[in-house]
């Protein structure tokens, strides 16, 4: 009888670990699931860089150092793969955009040009979009860290070698301020 009720006990702490792994590596995926998000979003922005300092330096070829800046910032942005490190380059990204934005007012024929009205707005909408693929990651990350860390799914976390993940943040007010895009010409 009391092999029967240890054995009991053996069973239901297996299931609840197996549980409890299960539901570490379903969140893992989440986090996972949100930093392509980001990653897709990110990309996008990219993408739209050598199209928007193309269209600049038309206008303004003289505003050279700071189109060469986005230029490597995009570059160095798009080959890093840590998630603190890209957030810190994706932040200097939207401060160079924004440096070039406001360049841009100085020039009133850029400012009435058709293509670069066009992409202010593919850029703003590339904002919202990193804004919220950024907020699910977050939220995924959260969710997975508190799992990771509370207990009793901690000890189910060492042993199956689960770490809290990074989240991507913005650190100082200056650059939580969103690039202003003005589309009046």
């Amino acid at each position: 009888m009391g092999l029967l009720i240890l054995l009991g006990v053996a069973v239901v702490i297996g299931l609840w670990a197996v549980s409890i792994y299960n539901g570490l590596v379903r969140r893992k995926n989440l986090v996972s699931e949100g930093w392509s998000g980001i990653e897709t979003q990110l990309k996008r922005r990219a993408d739209l860089i050598p199209n928007l300092v193309e269209t600049v330096k038309g206008y303004a070829g003289h505003e050279r150092e700071t189109l060469e800046n986005l230029t490597r910032l995009r570059g160095q942005g798009q080959a890093q793969s840590d998630v603190a490190a890209r957030a810190q380059t994706e932040r200097a990204i939207t401060a160079a955009i924004g440096r070039l934005v406001a360049v841009a007012e100085a020039y009133p024929q850029l400012r009435a040009s058709e293509n670069f009205q066009s992409l202010q707005k593919e850029l703003a909408e590339v904002e919202d979009q990193i804004q919220l693929a950024r907020r699910y990651y977050n939220g995924a990350t959260r969710d997975f860290n508190v799992m990771v860390e509370q207990f009793p799914s901690n000890l189910v976390a060492n042993w199956g070698g689960f770490k809290p993940a990074p989240f991507f943040q913005i650190e100082d007010g200056a650059d939580r301020a969103v690039p202003q895009v003005s589309l009046n010409t």
